[in-house]
């Protein structure tokens, strides 16, 4: 249901006024444009986080003296505290208001990212990632709700565009921006980078968000709920991490995954009973919203799992530096940046559907393209399929996002900006598991045949599996002391060819998969004409 304002009668009493940009044009505090300004600050740092970090990891370790799972552990614990939270946050934010969620969510990223920094040992900088991923997921629905309540629908598009642009040129400057402070500052600059701005989005937050909170808003929590889905999410994307170093087929992979599912199917249960669920499955009545989220987990499949491999194809095969890595994927960032407001433009013009359809083709298209990438491929052939790559990404961010949130009950709209995150969250790990299967069976079955092709000597069963682990992120392991320098170099063409024919096979998938996406998108329409900015309080 709408909370807009409807006629009364004419001696009723008058209602509050909504928050429109019209209303708010006597004062800053709660102007839509001001609250997107003062919510992409926030998002800011966590979508910063999301790339900087990877850069510090190294020399965490050197500096720590963290072994190869204590670095794993870095990045895990944020992201399953992040995952495992987000559709939670995004109720706390619907029962108590997404401006106190917000600001919450902001001063603890910031707060925890300080801590990282200060900790001295990497079990506090594991910790503190957990907070810094529960605090994220309070931040990140409630910056969604805070747009879905302050602009009217017609406007909602536009909103989302702008917040899109801003997560992508966050995400954009991370390798660049952690790349320079490692190396002229130290790792913890990175953390200590969110501390100023998390300042500065407070400072506004506290004089320009208004609190907006629909007549239906939840009163109360399902608690037998957030356990259930909870559990359920933890073992998914438990599962998914774990499952490249313990096999598919082992007991424990296949144990976290049937438990998943029996936590959902019981959530599902629970959830039709329960007075006041977390979240209400009748918001799956509406197709374009399923549809919107299904599409969200494809795009993330493709997308997030197939740039896991990106890195190491330009800094391992390449023998780029994290910074000229970060610079070399500008093109794709740079198209997302400039072509989510446009995206935002069309799509409030014809409706989400065919701008969707057409975007996930792109992105088919580039992974296709990219699938064709060999050890020498220069930069113009990379930029073009990276540069097609984000223009067909922008519009499903901003199309998807719109369609989720838009065609949510106000009274939900923070749980849907959870479910759209939890559907990032949950396809970027299903696509790196999956793509990274897909790589390891392929480098497995190349390298050995490529070795004994090019007539080098054979390898013992334990030099073999090592040859094979470094091989599936392009690393060329150091030849033995003696060894000629054209056996070293074909060791290395060896070693490359069967991690890019890994990579090949990998974009095939990512592509087939985003072909399905395309017709998700079909399923796809706009948000309901009637919701507009709630009445705020």
């Amino acid at each position: 249901m709408s909370s807009s304002i409807s006629p009364v009668a004419k001696d009723a009493p008058e209602p509050p006024e909504p928050t429109t940009e019209a209303s708010a044009r006597n004062g800053w505090r709660g102007h839509p444009w001001l609250t997107l300004l003062t919510v992409a600050l926030g998002v800011t740092m966590v979508a910063l986080d999301s790339t900087i970090v990877a850069i510090a990891n190294p020399a965490i370790r050197d500096d720590l003296g963290a072994s190869l799972a204590d670095v794993q552990w870095i990045t895990n614990g944020y992201l399953l505290a992040l995952a495992v939270a987000l559709i939670t946050a995004g109720k706390i934010g619907d029962r108590f208001g997404h401006r106190q969620t917000f600001l919450i969510g902001v001063v603890g990223f910031a707060a925890s990212s300080a801590a990282i920094g200060f900790g001295g040992s990497v079990s506090m900088v594991i910790v503190f990632r957990v907070f810094q991923g529960l605090f994220g997921a309070l931040l990140m629905p409630a910056a969604l709700g805070l747009l879905r309540a302050s602009f009217p629908a017609e406007k909602l598009n536009a909103a989302i565009g702008i917040w899109a642009a801003v997560i992508g040129a966050s995400t954009a400057a991370g390798p660049i921006v952690g790349g320079l402070l490692v190396e002229h500052v130290s790792w913890e600059s990175v953390f200590f980078i969110n501390v100023p701005v998390g300042i500065i989005a407070v400072v506004m937050g506290l004089v320009l968000l208004i609190d907006h909170r629909a007549e239906k808003a939840p009163r109360s929590f399902d608690i037998p709920g957030i356990v259930l889905l909870s559990s359920a999410m933890f073992c998914l994307i438990w599962s998914l991490i774990k499952a490249p170093a313990w096999g598919w087929g082992d007991n424990k992979t296949i144990f976290f995954l049937l438990f998943s599912l029996a936590c959902f199917v019981l959530f599902g249960f629970w959830e039709k009973r329960a007075k006041e669920p977390l979240l209400p499955l009748s918001m799956f009545r509406s197709v374009p919203l399923t549809a919107g989220t299904v599409l969200m987990v494809l795009m993330a499949f493709g997308f997030i799992g197939g740039l896991f491999f990106v890195t190491f194809y330009l800094q391992n095969v390449q023998g780029m530096t994290p910074v000229e890595s970060g610079l070399h994927l500008l093109p794709l960032t740079a198209m997302m940046i400039v072509a989510s407001p446009a995206a935002a433009a069309l799509i409030t013009r014809t409706g989400p559907r065919l701008p969707l359809l057409g975007a996930m083709v792109l992105v088919a298209i580039a992974l296709f393209g990219m699938s064709a990438l060999d050890v020498d491929s220069g930069s113009v052939i990379t930029s073009i399929w990276f540069a097609m790559l984000g223009l067909g990404l922008a519009p499903v961010m901003v199309g998807a996002t719109e369609v989720i949130v838009g065609n949510a009950p106000l009274e939900h709209a923070g749980v849907a900006g959870g479910l759209q995150q939890a559907g990032m969250q949950v396809g970027g790990s299903l696509g790196t598991a999956v793509l990274g299967a897909v790589m390891a069976s392929r480098v497995d079955t190349t390298l050995p045949q490529q070795w004994q092709e090019a007539g080098l000597p054979p390898l013992r069963e334990d030099m073999a599996a090592k040859l094979t682990g470094a091989a599936e992120v392009g690393v060329v392991p150091p030849a033995p002391k003696g060894t000629p320098q054209s056996v070293a170099d074909t060791m290395a063409d060896v070693v490359h060819g069967s991690f890019v024919s890994g990579m090949g096979l990998a974009f095939t998938v990512a592509g087939t998969v985003s072909v399905l996406a395309a017709g998700v998108a079909l399923f796809t329409k706009g948000a309901k004409s009637d919701t507009g900015p709630s009445v705020h309080i």
